[in-house]
């Protein structure tokens, strides 16, 4: 069946599954779920014993897994995370596809989750094909505004090959760059996410593998919903350690 979606928004049962009155369960899930990685349990069989405990349904599980990560994970990623004046004048790389949907998310009202790690991801999936949405544009356009105001000398954006309809949001990227005179280079490579790991430049992704491998990182996507986003449905599922 046809992708005939307009919007990347929230699902029809999101608002349920992650009502105010959740947050409690899907914290202490976050909780549970980071404390079996932290101890060396294997992810997915974290997961399932964490969601058959609190009887979770597979968005939540979702979300539980993109929020939790390991105390060492945790740690890691926030030494090496740069804020807004370190990456001033810097060259920046961005994993395209991940920037994107957070955005458009936030922009069509789609649960935005804050994992433990402070990093805003949302429950979209692309699933092999990218299909343009209402909210693409806005949310290229208000990443390009962040990025100009941010002072960056480079941007570098990665798109994943195998997804369907890169090479058109490559041209949709060249083209605002060329509207807005923005730096901009769009490479479409069949591992974005192999590049950025070991890259040497500063990475702008959220991607837990590519956090965990690559030297420095900038956390574009929550700063462009903080910034120009007020009214994003966030759900935060982050924890403060006793």
């Amino acid at each position: 069946m046809p992708d005939k979606r307009t919007h990347r928004g929230a699902h029809p049962e999101d608002a349920k599954l992650f009502a105010p009155s959740q947050w409690a369960v899907l914290r202490q899930a976050v909780r549970d779920y980071s404390l079996l990685l932290s101890k060396g349990y294997a992810d997915k069989s974290s997961l399932k014993l964490v969601g058959d405990r609190f009887a979770l349904r597979q968005r939540q599980r979702t979300a539980v897994m993109r929020c939790g990560c390991s105390d060492q994970a945790r740690a890691n990623r926030l030494q090496k995370q740069l804020c807004q004046k370190d990456i001033t004048e810097q060259t920046l790389l961005l994993d395209g596809y991940n920037a994107i949907t957070t955005v458009e998310s936030a922009l069509a009202g789609g649960v935005i989750l804050i994992g433990r790690d402070g990093c805003f991801r949302d429950l979209a999936g692309i699933h092999g094909t990218y299909r343009k949405v209402e909210e693409t544009i806005p949310a290229i356009k208000l990443i390009g505004k962040f990025i100009s105001q941010a002072v960056i000398k480079k941007c570098i954006w990665y798109l994943d090959s195998p997804v369907s309809n890169s090479g058109r949001l490559k041209l949709m990227l060249l083209d605002l760059a060329q509207t807005h005179n923005w730096s901009w280079q769009v490479e479409v490579v069949y591992s974005p996410d192999g590049i950025l790991a070991r890259a040497e430049d500063t990475v702008a992704s959220c991607d837990s593998v590519i956090l965990d491998s690559c030297p420095r990182w900038f956390n574009l996507a929550r700063q462009v919903i903080y910034t120009y986003i007020p009214d994003t449905n966030l759900v935060d599922l982050s924890y403060i350690d006793n």
